[in-house]
């Protein structure tokens, strides 16, 4: 997943950022609610992980300004746990969740899977022909071998299966694949969507072009061929 996570404490930051890492997430920070708003703005993401109290106002700011521009990013507040009216006014503001300080990032990281999960309409385990993808274990696997993809390769094909049957347009792979300072071009996506169509051959499912609007998974369609004796 790709998260954003609005916290201005750097050493919780640090933290939370090298912990959502490990687990396989890309994370971009923001401390001010001027930069949340910036980056919420310019760049999409999977989910928001979003503090009230910041330097130069309420993350609430932020996060109104985001819905009703129509924006339905996945939001999980963080808040202090006895703080009940802070918890309140950010569910009223239109966060999806929230999770009391201190906190486990174990717990954190389970809020934002079933967050995204429901988002869009996706399970944790999606079998097509011969493959599975487990995304609580963040691997693949082809009748019970595991793959081992390169972490941008696995980002395309989970997006691709975010839900199964979804077609993702280019600018939508590669808006949520890019980072602030590292866009990710047509060349080099489509060079990741070649080598996962080569390794899917023969698993039972495909990758197909839909033309003018982008890419979709699906079951691979094998035809019978008769021929006169």
């Amino acid at each position: 997943m790709r998260i954003l996570l609005v916290e201005d404490d750097p050493t919780l930051h640090e933290v939370m950022s090298q912990n959502l890492f490990s687990l396989g997430h890309r994370v971009e920070g923001a401390f001010t609610v001027a930069q949340a708003k910036h980056w919420w703005r310019v760049q999409a993401f999977d989910a928001v992980l979003l503090d009230l109290n910041l330097p130069d106002g309420s993350g609430l700011t932020a996060l109104r300004e985001a819905r009703q521009r129509g924006d339905k990013t996945p939001v999980i507040v963080l808040t202090a746990r006895n703080r009940t009216d802070e918890r309140i006014a950010g569910l009223d503001a239109g966060a999806d969740d929230y999770v009391g300080k201190p906190f486990e990032m174990a717990e954190v990281e389970a809020r934002l899977r079933a967050l995204v999960r429901r988002s869009v309409g996706a399970d944790d385990v999606v079998i097509i022909g011969r493959l599975k993808l487990d995304r609580k274990a963040r691997r693949i696997f082809c009748e019970d071998v595991d793959w081992t993809l390169p972490a941008r390769e696995y980002e395309v094909f989970v997006e691709l299966l975010s839900p199964l049957g979804r077609v993702v347009s280019k600018k939508m792979l590669s808006d949520k694949l890019s980072d602030m300072d590292d866009a990710l071009g047509d060349n080099a996506l489509e060079s990741f969507i070649s080598r996962l169509r080569k390794r899917m051959v023969g698993t039972g499912a495909a990758i197909v072009t839909v033309r003018g609007l982008g890419y979709r998974v699906q079951q691979e369609v094998l035809f019978n061929v008769e021929t006169d004796t």
